[in-house]
């Protein structure tokens, strides 16, 4: 079972290539500072403009830089399913512990289509597939039908779920194996997806706030829903400030000031405005994180 808090590695960039000894940095300060996870070369990670090689080579330098601390999660999902199932034997292959497979984006898949995508991955490999469903992202929605007939899979073991929608962990968990793993893709609403339910939170401010959001699942998980209650205030505003524009422009600009790398971002994503700029140095401030 994967649970609590899962950044969303961002992946760092110096003079457009990928900055390896950046990585290894981020990797160790989110582990020190309790992550309890790790999901390299998802969204956040600007998958869609990494070159395969790149990809690959970012799963095995995370399996290799955390050396099983924590469990990883590598990111191998593509609208394209031979190309899912390729990097997510690559992952199995490399020691990942999961693989956390999108719905597949721009296709816009039939819900038939959706189930035979995930399906062939699942067949492919032995390693736990977690389904991340995106429809802001990738404009189809895995409906919770669907998303039951998977769960009878052996080797789907849980989803992130982005949608923002708290109803549904209620309406899939009568119905699917008590087993099943509710990860949460939405910071601001981390907390209540956890009294629905949910286990933790693949997140994008654990990539600059890692001991905030891993004390808040720490409090859920201890029942100090007090504690809980007040770092999930203190971190609204950051929640919300990352989300001003395109992620990860945002949180790479975070990182950028905290010291762990550059705000490098690929095209067609560009360079955040001023306005979110400071907005995002105001709540770094507010937050003591620089």
């Amino acid at each position: 079972m994967f649970f609590g808090s899962i950044p969303a590695v961002i992946t760092p960039f110096k003079d457009h290539e990928v900055d390896y000894s950046s990585l290894e940095k981020i990797i160790n300060h989110l582990i020190i500072n309790g992550s309890n996870g790790l999901v390299p070369c998802g969204t956040t990670g600007e998958s869609p403009t990494l070159s395969h090689e790149e990809h690959k080579k970012i799963i095995e330098e995370t399996i290799r830089i955390a050396d099983k601390r924590v469990p990883i999660i590598a990111g191998t999902g593509s609208n394209n399913t031979a190309e899912a199932i390729d990097y997510t034997k690559h992952a199995a292959n490399s020691g990942a512990d999961a693989a956390l497979v999108v719905t597949p984006y721009y296709n816009k898949p039939t819900q038939q289509g959706l189930f035979a995508h995930f399906e062939s991955i699942a067949n492919s490999v032995n390693i736990p597939i977690i389904i991340y469903n995106i429809p802001g992202r990738s404009v189809v929605d895995m409906s919770i039908t669907t998303m039951i007939e998977l769960s009878k899979i052996e080797n789907i073991i849980g989803v992130k779920d982005a949608t923002n929608d708290l109803f549904r962990p209620l309406l899939t968990r009568a119905k699917m194996n008590s087993d099943f793993c509710y990860l949460s893709g939405e910071d601001g609403t981390a907390l209540a997806f956890l009294a629905q339910g949910g286990h933790g939170c693949i997140s994008v401010t654990a990539n600059v706030a890692p001991k905030l959001c891993s004390d808040l699942h720490q409090a859920w998980r201890d029942k100090n829903i007090e504690n809980a209650l007040d770092i999930n205030l203190k971190l609204a505003k950051l929640h919300n400030s990352l989300f001003l524009e395109s992620s990860p422009g945002p949180v790479k600009y975070a990182a950028s000031l905290i010291g762990l790398c550059t705000s490098q971002t690929r095209l067609p994503l560009f360079e955040i405005s001023d306005a979110t700029k400071n907005s995002v140095s105001d709540c770094l401030k507010d937050l003591s994180l620089i």
